[in-house]
């Protein structure tokens, strides 16, 4: 297993192809919810992920500041359904937060999770700071971590 991160222009047309897919069949399919994936900041962004035999496990962006939000940002975060109880998820938030902290120089970051992941966030830092509201038709909360 290796992680990357590609900026859009490294990536390959393979990669992006697996990584837009699984997108959607996690985000779109998986989740019964019809939106917009492809919402203009990917060729902003940073992309990491992990690949395993040409296949990708987990994947999020890292959205430096003022794309998104004034504040830096991690976004379409995801592991292929397979591997869910292996902890991948916990690797590719703390490998997010340190490029974003360590390359980056961010001081904060601001996420936008969907609710029931809130617990799984605190775990890194982040902290509330909205109530709660629908997202395409699914419950999301703001969250903010100073780094």
């Amino acid at each position: 297993m290796d992680w990357y991160i590609k900026k859009f222009e490294q990536l390959s047309l393979d990669e992006l192809y697996d990584i837009l897919k699984m997108r959607s069949e996690i985000f779109v399919v998986e989740q019964e919810c019809v939106y917009l994936d492809v919402d203009g900041k990917d060729k902003d962004v940073f992309h990491l992920f992990l690949k395993e035999n040409n296949k990708i496990l987990a994947y999020c962006r890292i959205l430096p500041r003022g794309i998104a939000y004034e504040e830096a940002s991690i976004g379409r975060v995801i592991v292929n359904k397979n591997f869910r109880k292996e902890k991948l998820g916990e690797t590719l938030m703390t490998k997010a937060i340190s490029y974003l902290k360590d390359v980056l120089k961010e001081k904060e970051i601001k996420i936008q999770a969907q609710a029931y992941l809130r617990s799984f966030y605190k775990k890194f830092g982040f902290q509330e700071i909205s109530d709660e509201y629908l997202e395409d038709g699914i419950p999301h909360i703001d969250m903010e971590m100073k780094l």
